[in-house]
């Protein structure tokens, strides 16, 4: 189940896992693992990277809100 959207995010910035990754000064294969909802960027990371892209954090996050009442 996907939990982040940053491919999605990255795909439509036209950037790469790479470029993220030294942005982030993280390896290539952790971004790759955050990229594939594998494991979960925390909090502050996840902040990191909304800045980096220019764009909110809730834009990074698949909505689990339902609108059944």
């Amino acid at each position: 189940m996907a939990m982040n959207r940053i491919k999605n995010v990255l795909e439509e910035k036209k950037l790469t896992q790479t470029w993220l990754a030294e942005k982030l000064g993280k390896s290539y294969n952790m971004v790759n693992s955050y990229v594939q909802n594998r494991q979960q960027p925390r909090l502050e990371v996840l902040v990191h990277i909304a800045q980096l892209l220019d764009v909110d954090v809730k834009d990074l996050l698949v909505s689990t809100k339902t609108n059944e009442r």
